[in-house]
């Protein structure tokens, strides 16, 4: 008998059970970015951990807290940190979701509701892995720790710094975090880093009020046209970033990494019709896996000025501001970029003022981690696939505290299928999806143990 049967026996027969705790879970909003629920659900969580026999620390930060929970076997099997977030996106426009954003629905064998994909759903189905296993076996294979942070919508701002102060009670071997969808194939997949981000906003000041067209066009600057011409000073229309210096250290891909790139499948006719697409950006020759594992890339996210209301208005703006991002690659980091476009600024239009927001390092685990065989094993056995293996995700998780403060090797495992909405209204997460998920937790944590002894 495999000793994860009775294990997913037990989860199959809590079905119905673990369904309703993951939407009373979800009932709690938990909005970061304007603090409403926030310390309910960390309360909430509070006792639903230590109640399946984890030992739990709430730590306070400058904002939302960050909770700590534990299980310790011994010294000789390895650590699991599991790291996700409790804190989800605000759920606006409200008109347009089907069925109320923490009132949780099933249609159509997916849960819809604000955090069920990102990042509730996916963590929680680790905790019941966790609490499956207790159940069981009446102990757990490896040691784990769980991380769970309130800020992670807001761009984890405190994260660093705990991970920082606590890293000697934080020892592990390696980290995990279930975030993010799966392949856009629907495979399962293991990714091995994440692209790092910077933000920015450029402001341009031009008269004390906005003035007519007709009597100062020509005589007073316009404040959006300084932004436009400084805009299209860092990027060509060959899709380069024309900031110096932009690409300098970039790290080529591994052979390992190549190779798995070149396996990942894309169908690119089917993504441009799905978006509604006529072609992808410059340059037209770059592959959709390299595109998100290995360039980065400069977005101006929204350029604000003037009038933009029904009808016309011939304004000359007094004011304009662009807000930008950019994703970083393994050889980047956030304040050596963010130097040199503020370098940029100043030498191609010194009056604009720079402002830098925020951002996160990228992070990178090698393919041929020893953990990788284990994962990959783990995942073949719940969900009855071999997984693709993802050299870097395109989006941006606080993964790099784990592998540069603590050390150790990371991975992203999703639960979530690829079309989750998250951060959109009618976010979710199909049924079978969650399931399979606490059924990988569980065969995560049996592999590794199994691995080490």
């Amino acid at each position: 008998m495999h000793p994860l049967d009775s294990v997913f026996a037990h989860i199959h027969e809590h079905r119905d059970e673990f369904l309703e705790r993951l939407f009373d879970y979800l009932r709690q909003p938990s909005i970061s970015a304007y603090g409403v629920g926030v310390l309910d659900t960390a309360a909430y969580l509070m006792e639903l951990l230590s109640g399946i026999g984890l030992d739990v620390v709430q730590h306070e930060t400058a904002q939302w807290p960050i909770l700590e929970a534990r299980y310790h076997v011994g010294k000789d099997v390895p650590t699991v940190l599991f790291y996700g977030h409790y804190d989800v996106q605000p759920p606006d426009p409200l008109d347009a979701w089907v069925s109320p954003p923490f009132d949780p629905e099933i249609r159509d064998g997916r849960i819809y509701a604000r955090g069920v994909g990102d990042n509730k759903g996916q963590h929680f189905a680790n905790i019941l892995a966790i609490e499956s296993l207790l159940s069981c076996h009446g102990g757990l294979p490896c040691n784990v720790i769980l991380v769970l942070e309130g800020e992670e919508e807001t761009g984890s701002p405190h994260i660093a710094k705990f991970i920082r102060e606590h890293r000697s009670e934080l020892v592990c071997d390696l980290a995990i975090t279930s975030d993010g969808p799966v392949h856009e194939s629907g495979r399962a997949c293991i990714v091995f880093g994440v692209r790092g981000v910077a933000t920015f906003e450029l402001r341009a000041q031009g008269a004390n009020q906005d003035l007519h067209s007709g009597n100062w066009g020509g005589i007073a600057p316009n404040p959006i046209w300084t932004l436009v011409h400084l805009l299209g000073s860092m990027k060509n229309s060959n899709g380069t970033v024309t900031i110096p210096g932009f690409y300098d250290g970039i790290t080529a891909p591994t052979p390992s990494e190549r190779a798995a790139l070149d396996q990942l499948p894309y169908d690119v006719p089917s993504i441009k019709e799905r978006l509604g697409l006529g072609k992808l950006d410059a340059p037209t020759g770059r592959g959709i896996a390299d595109r998100l594992a290995l360039w980065p890339t400069l977005t101006i996210n929204g350029l604000h000025g003037g009038y933009a209301g029904p009808g016309g208005k011939t304004v000359l703006p007094c004011e304009a501001v662009a807000k930008c991002d950019i994703r970083l690659v393994d050889g980047q980091s956030r304040d050596d970029i963010l130097g040199k476009v503020a370098a940029h600024v100043r030498q191609h239009a010194p009056e604009v003022e720079f402002v830098r927001v925020g951002g996160m390092e990228p992070s990178k685990t090698p393919l041929e981690s020893p953990f990788t065989a284990p994962l990959r094993q783990a995942i073949q056995t719940a969900q009855g696939e071999d997984p693709l293996l993802i050299p870097a995700l395109g989006g941006t998780l606080p993964d790099y505290v784990f592998t540069q403060i603590l050390g150790v090797h990371s991975f992203v495992i999703p639960y979530a299928n690829s079309d989750e909405s998250n951060h959109a209204p009618n976010e979710n997460l199909e049924v079978e999806r969650f399931f399979g998920g606490i059924r990988t937790g569980a065969a995560i944590l049996s592999n590794l143990g199994q691995a080490q002894g």
